[in-house]
Protein backbone atom coordinates (compact mmCIF):
# COMPACT_ATOMS: atom_id res chain seq x y z
CA UNK A 1 0.00 0.00 0.00
CA UNK A 2 1.61 3.20 -1.30
CA UNK A 3 0.33 6.40 0.65
CA UNK A 4 1.33 10.14 -0.53
CA UNK A 5 0.27 13.40 0.45
CA UNK A 6 1.05 16.90 -0.96
CA UNK A 7 -0.18 20.14 0.64
CA UNK A 8 0.03 23.45 -1.09
CA UNK A 9 -1.61 26.46 -0.73
CA UNK A 10 -3.93 25.34 -3.39
CA UNK A 11 -4.63 22.27 -2.51
CA UNK A 12 -4.51 19.05 0.45
CA UNK A 13 -4.11 16.10 -1.05
CA UNK A 14 -4.25 12.39 0.39
CA UNK A 15 -3.86 9.43 -1.34
CA UNK A 16 -3.60 5.68 -0.68
CA UNK A 17 -2.90 3.28 -3.45
CA UNK A 18 -2.74 -0.39 -3.83
CA UNK A 19 -2.38 -1.90 -6.93
CA UNK A 20 -2.57 -5.35 -6.01
CA UNK A 21 -5.68 -5.41 -3.81
CA UNK A 22 -9.36 -5.28 -4.81
CA UNK A 23 -11.27 -3.33 -2.53
CA UNK A 24 -13.48 -0.31 -2.14
CA UNK A 25 -12.46 3.15 -4.21
CA UNK A 26 -13.15 6.57 -1.78
CA UNK A 27 -12.19 9.07 -4.45
CA UNK A 28 -13.59 12.23 -1.91
CA UNK A 29 -12.78 15.69 -4.31
CA UNK A 30 -15.62 17.61 -3.49
CA UNK A 31 -16.44 17.34 -7.43
CA UNK A 32 -18.92 15.01 -8.07
CA UNK A 33 -18.18 13.76 -11.26
CA UNK A 34 -14.42 13.69 -11.17
CA UNK A 35 -14.96 11.42 -7.82
CA UNK A 36 -17.37 9.03 -10.35
CA UNK A 37 -14.52 9.47 -12.81
CA UNK A 38 -11.52 8.38 -10.62
CA UNK A 39 -13.66 5.59 -9.04
CA UNK A 40 -14.63 4.00 -12.59
CA UNK A 41 -10.64 4.10 -13.14
CA UNK A 42 -9.89 2.04 -10.08
CA UNK A 43 -12.95 -0.58 -10.36
CA UNK A 44 -12.06 -1.86 -13.59
CA UNK A 45 -8.33 -1.42 -13.09
CA UNK A 46 -8.82 -3.44 -9.58
CA UNK A 47 -6.73 -1.83 -7.53
CA UNK A 48 -7.60 0.29 -4.75
CA UNK A 49 -7.74 4.11 -4.42
CA UNK A 50 -8.43 6.63 -1.79
CA UNK A 51 -8.51 10.00 -2.29
CA UNK A 52 -9.12 12.68 0.04
CA UNK A 53 -8.87 15.55 -1.49
CA UNK A 54 -9.58 19.61 -0.85
CA UNK A 55 -8.75 22.73 -2.43
CA UNK A 56 -9.16 26.64 -4.03
CA UNK A 57 -12.71 24.84 -5.78
CA UNK A 58 -14.56 28.26 -5.13
CA UNK A 59 -11.84 29.98 -7.78
CA UNK A 60 -11.42 26.89 -10.23
CA UNK A 61 -11.58 23.25 -9.66
CA UNK A 62 -7.93 23.46 -11.99
CA UNK A 63 -5.95 23.28 -9.12
CA UNK A 64 -7.21 20.12 -7.50
CA UNK A 65 -7.66 18.09 -10.60
CA UNK A 66 -4.40 18.71 -11.60
CA UNK A 67 -2.48 17.75 -7.82
CA UNK A 68 -4.53 14.99 -8.29
CA UNK A 69 -3.35 13.54 -10.87
CA UNK A 70 -0.02 14.63 -9.69
CA UNK A 71 -0.36 12.76 -6.30
CA UNK A 72 -1.36 9.78 -7.90
CA UNK A 73 0.54 9.45 -10.17
CA UNK A 74 3.57 9.78 -7.28
CA UNK A 75 2.06 6.72 -6.09
CA UNK A 76 2.17 5.02 -8.99
CA UNK A 77 5.52 5.57 -9.91
CA UNK A 78 6.06 4.56 -5.90
CA UNK A 79 4.44 0.97 -6.64
CA UNK A 80 6.93 0.91 -9.49
CA UNK A 81 9.95 1.40 -7.59
CA UNK A 82 8.72 -0.37 -4.57
CA UNK A 83 8.18 -3.78 -6.59
CA UNK A 84 10.70 -5.11 -8.23
CA UNK A 85 9.82 -4.77 -11.27
CA UNK A 86 6.41 -4.94 -13.40
CA UNK A 87 5.50 -5.82 -16.83
CA UNK A 88 5.33 -2.54 -18.11
CA UNK A 89 3.14 -2.07 -20.77
CA UNK A 90 -0.64 -2.16 -20.22
CA UNK A 91 -3.52 -1.32 -23.09
CA UNK A 92 -7.07 -0.99 -23.06
CA UNK A 93 -10.19 -0.41 -25.68
CA UNK A 94 -13.18 0.67 -23.39
CA UNK A 95 -16.80 1.23 -25.41
CA UNK A 96 -19.88 2.91 -23.43
CA UNK A 97 -22.96 3.63 -25.93
CA UNK A 98 -21.87 5.99 -28.57
CA UNK A 99 -18.05 6.35 -27.35
CA UNK A 100 -15.07 4.24 -28.00
CA UNK A 101 -11.95 5.52 -25.71
CA UNK A 102 -8.48 3.94 -25.70
CA UNK A 103 -5.60 4.39 -23.16
CA UNK A 104 -2.18 2.78 -23.67
CA UNK A 105 -0.08 2.87 -21.10
CA UNK A 106 4.62 2.12 -20.77
CA UNK A 107 5.25 2.21 -17.16
CA UNK A 108 9.06 3.14 -18.35
CA UNK A 109 10.27 6.00 -16.18
CA UNK A 110 9.51 8.47 -18.86
CA UNK A 111 6.61 10.88 -18.82
CA UNK A 112 5.05 11.67 -22.02
CA UNK A 113 1.34 12.17 -22.52
CA UNK A 114 -0.30 12.27 -25.81
CA UNK A 115 -3.55 13.09 -26.20
CA UNK A 116 -6.12 12.71 -28.73
CA UNK A 117 -9.27 13.97 -27.33
CA UNK A 118 -12.12 16.01 -28.79
CA UNK A 119 -15.16 16.31 -26.44
CA UNK A 120 -18.53 16.34 -28.50
CA UNK A 121 -19.67 18.57 -25.01
CA UNK A 122 -17.58 21.13 -23.11
CA UNK A 123 -18.93 20.09 -20.01
CA UNK A 124 -20.25 16.97 -18.35
CA UNK A 125 -23.05 18.16 -16.02
CA UNK A 126 -20.97 21.47 -14.66
CA UNK A 127 -17.55 19.80 -15.00
CA UNK A 128 -15.24 21.11 -17.42
CA UNK A 129 -14.29 18.37 -19.66
CA UNK A 130 -11.09 19.94 -20.77
CA UNK A 131 -9.68 19.92 -16.92
CA UNK A 132 -9.42 15.99 -17.73
CA UNK A 133 -6.44 16.73 -19.85
CA UNK A 134 -4.44 17.90 -16.92
CA UNK A 135 -5.59 15.58 -14.53
CA UNK A 136 -4.39 13.33 -17.32
CA UNK A 137 -1.20 15.22 -17.47
CA UNK A 138 -0.24 15.05 -13.89
CA UNK A 139 -0.69 11.07 -13.64
CA UNK A 140 1.64 10.96 -16.55
CA UNK A 141 4.44 13.28 -15.38
CA UNK A 142 4.52 12.31 -11.94
CA UNK A 143 3.93 8.67 -12.48
CA UNK A 144 6.54 8.95 -14.89
CA UNK A 145 4.63 6.90 -17.36
CA UNK A 146 4.28 7.14 -20.98
CA UNK A 147 0.28 7.76 -21.68
CA UNK A 148 -1.42 7.59 -25.18
CA UNK A 149 -5.10 8.81 -24.43
CA UNK A 150 -7.71 9.05 -27.45
CA UNK A 151 -11.37 9.10 -28.02
CA UNK A 152 -12.06 7.61 -31.02
CA UNK A 153 -15.63 8.79 -31.16
CA UNK A 154 -18.18 9.66 -28.98
CA UNK A 155 -21.12 11.49 -28.85
CA UNK A 156 -21.62 12.10 -25.36
CA UNK A 157 -18.82 13.84 -23.38
CA UNK A 158 -20.03 11.93 -20.02
CA UNK A 159 -20.06 8.85 -21.70
CA UNK A 160 -16.04 9.49 -23.79
CA UNK A 161 -15.03 10.68 -20.37
CA UNK A 162 -16.19 7.42 -18.85
CA UNK A 163 -15.01 4.92 -21.24
CA UNK A 164 -11.29 6.47 -20.79
CA UNK A 165 -11.20 6.48 -17.11
CA UNK A 166 -12.10 2.58 -17.33
CA UNK A 167 -9.61 1.96 -20.22
CA UNK A 168 -6.64 4.01 -17.86
CA UNK A 169 -7.54 1.86 -15.25
CA UNK A 170 -7.56 -1.32 -17.14
CA UNK A 171 -4.46 -0.47 -18.85
CA UNK A 172 -2.69 0.82 -15.94
CA UNK A 173 -3.13 -2.72 -14.39
CA UNK A 174 -2.20 -4.89 -17.28
CA UNK A 175 1.61 -2.42 -16.97
CA UNK A 176 1.60 -2.69 -12.91
CA UNK A 177 1.62 -6.54 -13.01
CA UNK A 178 4.61 -7.65 -10.82
CA UNK A 179 6.83 -9.71 -12.81
CA UNK A 180 8.26 -13.23 -11.06
CA UNK A 181 11.36 -13.24 -8.49
CA UNK A 182 14.22 -12.60 -10.34
CA UNK A 183 13.25 -11.72 -13.57
CA UNK A 184 15.37 -8.84 -15.10
CA UNK A 185 13.58 -5.16 -16.07
CA UNK A 186 11.42 -5.33 -18.93
CA UNK A 187 13.64 -3.45 -21.22
CA UNK A 188 16.68 -4.07 -23.22
CA UNK A 189 18.83 -1.86 -21.42
CA UNK A 190 18.43 -3.71 -18.69
CA UNK A 191 17.11 -1.14 -16.31
CA UNK A 192 13.67 1.14 -16.82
Amino acid sequence: MIEINRKTKETDIHVLLDMNARGPSEPRTGIPFFDHMLNAMAFHGGFRLKVDAAGDTDVDPHHLVEDCGLVIGGALEMARIESGGIERYGQAVIPMDDALSECIVDACGRPYLSWNVVWPQLKAGDFDLFLLREFFWGLAVAGKLNLHQSVRYAENGHHAAEALFKATGRALAMAYVPKRGGEEAMSTKGTL
